[in-house]
């Protein structure tokens, strides 16, 4: 029962916030709701400023409810990839700007955290379905990182 309330609960939050991030006017909105949401499951789940690279994946990793859901997917000397499986409502509709507005979530958590929030695959593009993600203390290869709605 726990497991359906938190999965539909979730899905309702992430209905909400896309409908929201679609629409550019929205956007100082979009980003106050976003950064307190963040601001709550920081609190809430004590995360704290992170020195190590695992750690920083990990740490975000907190911010949801299944780590299955995000899982780590490989670190590198100054980066973590991550994948986001969490069905999106945005999933296929080529709106990678809604994307990058939505995701102010995570880049929230990560600031908080003391990194960095790349999206660098998104659901949103035609025929994916899951995010592809990179986190990094905004090191130098942070800016061969291209964001998704950027390329």
């Amino acid at each position: 029962m726990k497991k359906k309330i938190i999965k539909y609960g979730m899905s309702a939050v992430l209905k909400t916030f896309s409908l929201i991030a679609w629409s550019p006017k929205l956007s100082l909105l979009n980003q106050s709701l976003s950064r307190k949401a963040a601001r709550h499951v920081i609190i809430s789940k004590g995360l704290k400023q992170c020195h190590e690279l695992e750690e920083l994946g990990q740490n975000w990793q907190k911010a949801f409810p299944s780590p299955k859901q995000v899982p780590l997917v490989n670190i590198t000397k100054d980066t973590v990839y991550a994948e986001i499986h969490t069905p999106c409502p945005l999933r296929g509709t080529g709106n990678l700007e809604a994307c990058y507005r939505m995701m102010e979530f995570d880049r929230e958590v990560l600031r908080a955290i003391g990194g960095t929030f790349t999206v660098l695959y998104s659901q949103a593009e035609p025929g994916r379905v899951f995010c592809e993600v990179a986190m990094n203390f905004g090191s130098s290869a942070e800016s061969s990182l291209v964001p998704a709605h950027l390329r």
